[in-house]
């Protein structure tokens, strides 16, 4: 071994550990970066010497040549990787559900002094007042103002769904361009990471802005994420190029958006609609030719609420509210209307009926409060009021009152299970971040115990130096004085 080489073995020591200390330097400074996964560099045994040995020479020992720097290594575990995007397409469904809901129970406001109930109490009360007193004009005038505010009830109820879903429409079609603008970063970062690792370079820092566009996707359609590191050089290291495919509940595979070996994306295709009678509805959202209405995600819960098409049927929370609305303003206008004697609501067909529904006469005294010509006759008006309370085979047997209380018992029935699971899948998803952040998240404490434990190597490794300095010196200005 040279004499020098003791110098040489201190400088590497030196180098290697102020790589590490750069290294702990950059994780500290990206402690507060999201998405930023910590680093560390692997150290290496350089390749030993052989020793010569006059004992056994035919087998020599072997002397340590020191250490280098080897890969910066991102630390990342991608099982939890894949079980955090699972997650986060559940909770993207059920949360994205749950906030639909949210806004339906918010218009219907029930039970409330403002809400369809009372506004029916309100009219079914004035009716009897007016079976009481019918010859009086105040109380066939409130009849007809409480008839009014039950159309008009009917009518914003209507509208506001309907705006709501309009919303929903515009949510749906926004969603699937920001998807395929993730799509487009996956693809775009994929050739990046390709041709650093074709050179044996590892691009970490990509590797973490590709996994936040990954998440991210992950949240609007469930994906399977597969990495390929065919072209990355014997030796080296890397995570590969990523192909993604869009899976369904059960995890088999629909469609492939991302190749990242062949360098190919496939997007998203906007909402094909279906106009089921007067509600439109998305029939399907194609990849090429492929449906994914049926992968998890925030889509498939904007679809849920907004609506679409199951087979030959019509599912969805909006247009089952708004057929139910529809389904009540009917058989209200036609019930009341055949025990008035003559047109009290006009309405135009079953179909939006909440939304067309009106009151037809302007004056009260048009009422047919009487089951004859008595004036002071009111039988009429109290039958009037029983039509709320009387079964009716358009509402599946079940009177107005009774249909709208279940209605707004299977809303809050349905609206508590996907408020359940939204908390739920949520918690879930917290626990998994929580443990993929134990292991990739930048801990300061470690750090600094880090950045201490290399400045300690790396005093050690100069005081080494300094050692064969003057051990060089002693054989090199001392040595070699006999006989001068």
């Amino acid at each position: 071994m040279s004499t020098f080489h003791g110098l040489e073995m201190a400088r590497q020591a030196l180098s290697t550990q102020q790589s590490a200390l750069y290294t702990t330097g950059h994780n500290i400074a990206n402690a507060n970066t999201e998405g930023y996964t910590r680093q560390r560099v692997n150290f290496e045994t350089l390749s030993p010497y052989p020793s010569a040995s006059r004992n056994r020479p035919q087998i020599p020992g072997q002397m340590g040549t020191g250490v280098e720097s080897g890969s910066v290594q991102r630390i990342r575990n991608q099982f939890l990787d894949n079980q955090f995007r699972s997650e986060n397409s559940t909770s993207g469904y059920w949360e994205t559900r749950s906030e639909a809901l949210g806004r339906m129970e918010n218009v219907l406001n029930e039970p409330s002094d403002t809400g369809l109930s009372t506004t029916i109490d309100q009219f079914w009360q004035s009716l009897q007042d007016l079976a009481v007193n019918p010859e009086n004009s105040g109380a066939r005038s409130v009849v007809l103002q409480r008839g009014q505010a039950l159309a008009e009830t009917f009518n914003y109820l209507s509208d506001s769904l309907t705006n709501i879903r309009t919303d929903l429409q515009t949510q749906i079609e926004t969603t699937v361009k920001d998807a395929n603008t993730l799509i487009d970063g996956i693809s775009e970062l994929n050739k990046q990471v390709k041709n650093l690792e074709t050179h044996g370079y590892a691009a970490n820092d990509l590797y973490d802005r590709r996994d936040m566009l990954i998440d991210e996707l992950s949240n609007i359609v469930s994906i399977d994420v597969r990495y390929d590191q065919g072209h990355i050089p014997s030796g080296k290291v890397g995570d590969g190029v990523a192909t993604i495919n869009i899976v369904n509940d059960s995890g088999t595979e629909i469609a492939e958006i991302v190749n990242g070996v062949e360098g190919e994306i496939q997007k998203i295709n906007a909402p094909v609609y279906n106009n089921a009678e007067t509600l439109s509805v998305v029939s399907s959202i194609n990849v090429n030719d492929t449906n994914v209405m049926s992968s998890s995600g925030s889509l498939k819960g904007l679809l849920a609420s907004y609506g679409y098409t199951d087979g030959e049927n019509v599912a969805g929370d909006y247009p089952d509210m708004l057929t139910k609305l529809d389904s009540m303003a009917y058989t209200v206008a036609t019930a009341f209307n055949e025990q008035h004697g003559s047109d009290f609501f006009e309405i135009e067909n079953s179909i939006g009926a909440a939304t067309s529904i009106s009151v037809a006469i302007i004056d009260g005294s048009d009422i047919n409060a009487g089951s004859n010509d008595d004036s002071g006759n009111g039988d009429n008006a109290l039958a009037l009021a029983e039509v709320f309370y009387t079964a009716s085979e358009s509402l599946d047997g079940a009177s107005i009152k009774d249909f709208y209380e279940s209605v707004i018992g299977d809303l809050g029935v349905t609206a508590e299970h996907v408020n359940r699971m939204t908390e739920n899948t949520g918690t879930l998803l917290a626990q998994v971040e929580n443990q993929r952040l134990s292991v990739s998240q930048v801990s300061l404490d470690e750090e600094m115990s880090n950045m201490i434990k290399f400045q300690h190597a790396y005093s050690a490794a100069a005081r080494s130096m300094t050692t064969m300095d003057e051990m060089l010196d002693k054989i090199i200005n001392s040595m070699g004085l006999v006989g001068r």
